[in-house]
Order: structure tokens, then C-alpha cells, then sequence
């Protein structure tokens, strides 16, 4: 790529590539390219004058020679990202922002009167029709203020005050469908889809590949706890499927052969082969954005309360309008009521505030799926968290591998690999991690594979029974024994390490010991957390009392539950809420599903399971436990820029009331001062919480 340098200082360069102007996809083709270099830290391209800020650590003749090699047609762009980037819709906006703004000042200074009261005519019937339907409905709301307003005013002859109430209406709208669409875009592109490896049945098996392998007519199979990676139609297999991020119903839906699969949606129970239809990235992207846009989960009780209180105050607005005619018969004092009205600032301030604050959250890798949920967040009393993969780190690893049966022990690892790459499980994951690191290859050994829900999972190899889990699930529940004269060995296990047991016809064959160490950070952020308002800290665990009341200790929990099951993580939480208390649950496992639908809000850590993910309300992006507190601090903060916005909006409407209808100020003046802190208070709360 040509380009050349406009401006740079140490870690800092402004180049212009040396092309006309760019399209939309080049620019974010360059910007994807640019942000997954390890060596730049921030990066802005601009798309109108082809220019682009780079801000880089380490060589700069390493950034030149990465521009230098940049070739817009080489660049691997993920699927989706070009379609859903949003720039086009951000220059759309910007370009109607400054086109009303241009043509309104024009108009008032270039137009002949005549034409300027003949458009102002025009343009004001759509208004004041709004006001009447309004009034057909037999409501009094905000469009029978604004028609009211005016429609007083052209009757005066001010047409320059009727001009200056529907430019700033105008401008209103424009910010907040603009600030509404972009938050929506935003919150749609976090939750779209982003699978890396799915299984395709090659040559009879399954083949772990890279999605971007799959075409449409092939078949893939989708285990439980995982993402449908593409919409096409079952073709063999019978399972439980949740389609809440797509419907906005989280009650899972039966599919059978035949039924239609939706890219997005999780299996909850069961397995599906799905015969793949639609490989594209953007139809995903779409039903979110539709999903968002159709129901309220945007809304905060906050927000919809602002809406009530704006149409509630229309009627005393308008009364208080005819008391001070009818009082004084002075139609300039009685308009100055009209001229301000609470309503506007309400209805345009609240959801700017809390969309800007989703917006935000995600530039902390935070996908926040509603409004409604930073409320919660801020209003919560009580956490709950999972231990394994949460308090304790993401990538738990295998710390050795105990044989109870002559076997080899990479043989059993390698066995154990083969079961557990199926399932979505951070456990799971260090079996294989581990096998893999050992260079432990295998093909498809055994027969189809059952999933147990926080116990293991169940097979058969060569005819034998072969079940890999917990203590409970392989001695409890499937009555395997250890084999003679092995018991000191059983009881010499080290006691530090988690344990992951694997039987074959109902003997012992192997223990597997995994590291599972306690973040660094994990006892500095419960601290943060009691002293951010949260009052009971809770740890629950399938693991052993003994794991976990060392885990408990280490950590400073205020209360803590072991060996339990799914169900009982979702009882306590139920049983929380009816003691009148706001609940957050954080996981990331399948088995914390339950327990995360059950909660106020339901946080799911991203390197957990897709259902976990798919579930929650939120979801952390790193993996780092600190980003809860950096959302409950952005919660607390939006709550109070909520109720800093109250009163900004009664307090200075009140004044402005007062002195219209004392005749300090004309109606015009008022306008232009309730309009302009309209605008001022709604580009605040556009501003970043965190700043």
C-alpha cells in the first residue's frame, strides 16, 4: 500500500493513503487489519479523507513495514464484520446532522419571508397532525404540547419561534434514532456469531474443522451445550434448543429431523446433524438486530418510567397553559408554559444515557443485552459465583495422571481426550488441552457419547462401558469400584488438585489430576465488590467440601456451597429473590444455565460454554474477574447520571417556567433555552461514565 506520513510523534503516526477516497469496506478491512497486529494499541480510519491514526508500542519501521505489505484483497476479513461495521450508518447520520443544521440557518437567513412562512407551514402540519391523532386516541401526550406550541406560534405570525421548536425537535429525533441504532448495532455485533471450529461428519466420522471450511450441503454436528454455527435443517437427531437470542423466548424449542435449525440458537439437551443451508455471516446479525428492535429488553424500568412521566406531565403542561391565559390574558406568558415542556428532555436523555452506557460497556469487552440489566446490576445486593473456571482460572491444566489399571498413562489420557473433546467444559478442555500438548492423536474410538449434566459422560469402546466425571457420578451413581489391592493408591491422591475420574466396566481405571489455581485476582475483587454496595458474597461448587472451603478462605466469601448439582445453584437463587433480594449469578459452565435464567442477572465468563454465554444477560469478554467491577462502578454511575438528569431537567425547566410567566424572558428566549439544555443534557449523557 502507498501512503504517506502527515504527522507522527513517538508511538503515534497520521498517515493518508494515497487513493482518492476510500470505500466503507476498505476502511474496515484496513482497521481489522491494523487492530490485530500485536504492536498497535489504537487505531481510527477515515474512510472521507483516506487518512488513518495509528498508536503503536515497540519499532516504528515495524508499523511502516506492516502498511507497506497491507493489501486490501489479502486480508482475511472475518464473516459479518464488513456488513454489520455500522460505518455506513454513522456517515448517513453525520451527513443528516449537518444537512438540518446547514439548511435550517440558510433558510432563516437566505429565504424571502414568503417562501420561509410557506415551508414553515408545511412542515408544521406534520406536527400539529401528530397532536390531533393524539387527541383521537383521547390522550394529551408530548405531540399535543409540541402541535400546541406550534400552532400558537404560526397563528402569532412567529414563525421564527415555530422554526426554532421544530429544528430542535428534529435535531432530537435525528440523536436519538442515530444514538438508538448505533447502541442496537453495537449490542447486535457482540452477540453475533463466532464459532471457530464446528464437526463435520467426513467419511462416516466426525472431523473437527475450521468453520470457515463449511459450504452449504454439508452436515455438522452440534453436542449439547453448543451454538448452532449456520441455519440449515435437521437431518438426524432428536434435542432441547434455545432459541432466546434470536426470539427473545427462552423456553427451548423440540427439534426432530426435519425442523429447521437456526444459526445462534443452543442446545440445551440432546444432539442434532444438521444438513448446512446458509453459510453467510449477516443473517445472524439481522434477527438480532430485528430480535432488539421488536421487543423491550433495550428498556430499563428507568427509562420507561422518564416515558410515563414525560406523557404524565403533558396534561398539567397544557393546563397550566389555559390557568395562565385565562389568568392574565396574555397569550406570550401562557406560550412560555408551552415552550417548555419537561417531556422532551425526558424522553430524549434517558435512553441516550442508557444506550451510551451499553455502548460503553462494550469498549471494557463487557456485552450487555438491555438496560434493564445495569439497573440490576446497580441495584443488586447479592453475587453468586461458580467456582470452577470463574474464582479459579480459565485454563485449568492437568497436573499428572494416576493408572489403576497397568494401562499406560498417556494411553488413558489419550482415552479420556477422546470422550471429553465433545463437550464444552473448561475440565474438558484440559484433557485435551493436555493430550494435545502430548502429541496424543486419535480417531474416533468409541460409540456415540452421552452427556450427564455436572456428573460426565458415558460411552462404549469395544463393547465396554466407559463413563469419565466426578466422584458422585462414577462411584455413586454408576457403582464402578477400585480395583484390588489399588486402595492406598486411591487414598494417597493428592489432595491440592481437583479430581476427574475414569472407569471401564465399572472398574477404576484412571484418575486425573487437574490444576485448577485460584485467580490472583480473585480476593482483591470480592473485596471491591463488598465495598462497592454488594452486602453477600456466595461461592458454589460441585466440588468436594475440602476444595472448597480452602478456595472459600483463600478468597473471603461470606458464604460458600459444595458437591452441589445445577438444580440447587438455581434453588438458592430463586430462594434469594424471595427474601426480597437482587441477585447476580456469574458462571460458565452448561451446568450454570439454570442458575444464570434464574437471576436478576445471569454473567457468563467468555471462555465458558456457548449456552452459558447464549443465556446470560452479560457477558465478560477477558479473562479477568476485575472487568465486574468495572461494571458495577458503570451501572452505579449511570444510575446516578439518571437521577443527576431528574434533576438537571426540573430544576432549570421549573426556572425558565417561572420567569416566561413572570415576563422576564419572551417565549422565543425560553425555546431556545429549554431546546438548547435539551441538547446540551442529551450530548452529556452521550459521554463516557468511566472517563
Amino acid at each position: 500500500m502507498k501512503f504517506k506520513i502527515e504527522h507522527e510523534r513517538a508511538g503515534r503516526m497520521r498517515i493518508h493513503v494515497m487513493q482518492t477516497r476510500m470505500s466503507y469496506a476498505q476502511a474496515d478491512t484496513l482497521l481489522y487489519f491494523l487492530h490485530s497486529q500485536k504492536e498497535v494499541t489504537f487505531c481510527k480510519v477515515y474512510d472521507r479523507t483516506a487518512d488513518a491514526v495509528i498508536e503503536y508500542v515497540g519499532a516504528r519501521d515495524t508499523i511502516i513495514q506492516l502498511l507497506k505489505g497491507f493489501r486490501y484483497e489479502k486480508v482475511e476479513v472475518p464473516t459479518g464484520l464488513l456488513e454489520s461495521s455500522g460505518r455506513e450508518m454513522d456517515n448517513l447520520y453525520q451527513e443528516k446532522l449537518i444537512g438540518k443544521i446547514v439548511f435550517h440557518y440558510a433558510r432563516r437567513w437566505f429565504l424571502p419571508y414568503p417562501l420561509r412562512l410557506c415551508y414553515s407551514t408545511f412542515k408544521a402540519l406534520r406536527y400539529i397532525g401528530k397532536g390531533l391523532n393524539s387527541l383521537r386516541k383521547g390522550k394529551i401526550e408530548v405531540e399535543v404540547l409540541d402541535a400546541t406550541a406550534i400552532g400558537v406560534s404560526m397563528l402569532r405570525n412567529d414563525i421564527n419561534t415555530a422554526g426554532s421548536i421544530m429544528f430542535m425537535l428534529g435535531i432530537g429525533e435525528i440523536l436519538e434514532d442515530w444514538t438508538h441504532k448505533k447502541s442496537v448495532d453495537d449490542l447486535a455485533r457482540t452477540m453475533s456469531l463466532n464459532v471457530g471450529k464446528v464437526w463435520m461428519i467426513s467419511g462416516g466420522q466426525e472431523v473437527l474443522v475450521p468453520s470457515s471450511d463449511i459450504k452449504a450441503g454439508d452436515q455438522v454436528v452440534v453436542h449439547m451445550g453448543n451454538v448452532i454455527p449456520f441455519d440449515g435443517t435437521v437431518c438426524g437427531g432428536e434435542a432441547m434448543v434455545n432459541q432466546a437470542s434470536l426470539t427473545g423466548e427462552s423456553v427451548p424449542v423440540r427439534k426432530t429431523e426435519g425442523s429447521t435449525a437456526y444459526a445462534g440458537s443452543v442446545v440445551e439437551e440432546g444432539e442434532l446433524t444438521i444438513l448446512v443451508k446458509e453459510v453467510g455471516g449477516s443473517s445472524r446479525f439481522e434477527k438480532i438486530v430485528k430480535m432488539i428492535e421488536e421487543t423491550e429488553k433495550l428498556k430499563s424500568s428507568m427509562e420507561s418510567k422518564a416515558e410515563h412521566l414525560a406523557d404524565k406531565l403533558a396534561p398539567y403542561s397544557l393546563g397550566a397553559t389555559a390557568l395562565t391565559w385565562l389568568l392574565t390574558r396574555n397569550t406570550t406568558k401562557a406560550l412560555s408554559i408551552l415552550m417548555v415542556d419537561f417531556s422532551c428532555a425526558l424522553k430524549l436523555a434517558m435512553p441516550i444515557a442508557v444506550l451510551s452506557a451499553i455502548r460503553e460497556a462494550s469498549l471494557y469487552n463487557l456485552t450487555v443485552k438491555g438496560g434493564k440489566f445495569l439497573e440490576a446490576v446497580a441495584e443488586a445486593d447479592t453475587i453468586v459465583f461458580d467456582k470452577t473456571g470463574t474464582l479459579t482460572k480459565a485454563q485449568p491444566t492437568v497436573a499428572k495422571v494416576v493408572s489403576f489399571n497397568d494401562q499406560d498413562a498417556d494411553e488413558l489420557l489419550r482415552l479420556a481426550a477422546c470422550l471429553e473433546e465433545h463437550f464444552p467444559h473448561s475440565m474438558a478442555k484440559a484433557v485435551v488441552d493436555a493430550a494435545k500438548k502430548k502429541q496424543l492423536e486419535h480417531e474416533e474410538m468409541h460409540s456415540k457419547v452421552e452427556y450427564i449434566v455436572a456428573h460426565g459422560i458415558a460411552s462404549k469402546i469395544d463393547e465396554k462401558r466407559v463413563v469419565i466425571g466426578s466422584y458422585h457420578f462414577v462411584f455413586e451413581d454408576e457403582k464402578c469400584t477400585i480395583p484390588e489391592g489399588k486402595q492406598e493408591v486411591f487414598d494417597a491422591l493428592p489432595k491440592e488438585y481437583s479430581h476427574l475420574y475414569l472407569a471401564i466396566d465399572n472398574q477404576l481405571a484412571a484418575v486425573i489430576c487437574i490444576e485448577d489455581p485460584l485467580r490472583e485476582e480473585a480476593s482483591a475483587v470480592v473485596n471491591s465488590l463488598k465495598r462497592a454496595g454488594l452486602s453477600k458474597v456466595v461461592m458454589m461448587t460441585g466440588d468436594s467440601e475440602r476444595t472448597a472451603a480452602a478456595i472459600a478462605k483463600k478468597v473471603g466469601v461470606d458464604e460458600y456451597y459444595s458437591e452441589v448439582l445445577p438444580e440447587d445453584k438455581a434453588h438458592y437463587v430463586e430462594k434469594e429473590k424471595e427474601a426480597g433480594r437482587k441477585v447476580i449469578m456469574i458462571g460458565d459452565g452448561i451446568n450454570d444455565s439454570p442458575a444464570l435464567s434464574a437471576a436478576d442477572v445471569g454473567i457468563a465468563i467468555s471462555d465458558g460454554a456457548e449456552i452459558a454465554r447464549e443465556i446470560a444477560d452479560i457477558t465478560v469478554g477477558v479473562d479477568d474477574l476485575y472487568q465486574i467491577v468495572t461494571l458495577k462502578l458503570l451501572s452505579d454511575n449511570l444510575v446516578k447520571r439518571i437521577h443527576k438528569n431528574y434533576q438537571v431537567i426540573v430544576g432549570f425547566n421549573t426556572m425558565l417556567i417561572v420567569l416566561g410567566v413572570a415576563g422576564v424572558i419572551p417565549p422565543t428566549t425560553s425555546a431556545l433555552l429549554h431546546n438548547t439544555s435539551t441538547l446540551m443534557i442529551a450530548l452529556k449523557s452521550m459521554n463516557n461514565l468511566l472517563d
